[in-house]
């Protein structure tokens, strides 16, 4: 198993990073976050790996984070929720990747209107992920702090933040 490649970033779009690694270019998915927060091409970069086998065997795809507790909160979401492969979990992971710790207390506190007014989940996906992660997402170390904690998730306030987050604010 890849733990992580550290190399030369060659080039990066939305969706993929090419990392060359002793002369080897490895095609990695990553999140839009990420992309936001690698380095200009050229530079030496470090994504951590998950690799993933096709339905039907042969392609190896490997999907990249900077952090490893990127890469714990996509296992978790891919092995636990139901019904959720790997690029649904890179989806999800996307707009978790805006608060960790925030993402984590609301499903610990099962707020489901916190994870549709804050991340941008539907009310039905934002059940499916607190009934699937409640009991196992404690176990998910979780190093930023919490943004929007204090805010009231069906207050004004909260629908302005969420308003200003799907802006990019």
């Amino acid at each position: 198993m890849i733990d992580y490649f550290k190399g030369t970033l060659s080039y990066k779009t939305l969706n993929t990073a090419v990392v060359e690694v002793m002369g080897i270019g490895y095609s990695i998915s990553i999140t839009a976050d990420t992309f936001n927060k690698l380095p200009a091409d050229g530079n030496q970069v470090k994504l951590y790996i998950i690799e993933s086998t096709g339905m039907y065997g042969g392609v190896i795809s490997y999907y990249g984070f900077l952090t490893r507790e990127e890469r714990d909160m996509f296992v978790l979401i891919k092995d636990e929720v139901p019904s959720t492969g790997a690029k649904k979990a890179m989806e999800y992971l996307d707009k978790i990747s805006k608060s960790f710790a925030d993402f984590q207390a609301a499903v610990m506190k099962r707020d489901v209107s916190m994870l549709s007014g804050i991340f941008g989940f539907t009310k039905k996906t934002a059940e499916k992920l607190v009934a699937a992660l409640k009991d196992k997402i404690a176990n998910v170390t979780v190093k930023d702090s919490a943004k929007w904690s204090n805010i009231d998730a069906g207050s004004a306030s909260s629908e302005a933040v969420a308003a200003l987050i799907a802006l990019g604010y």
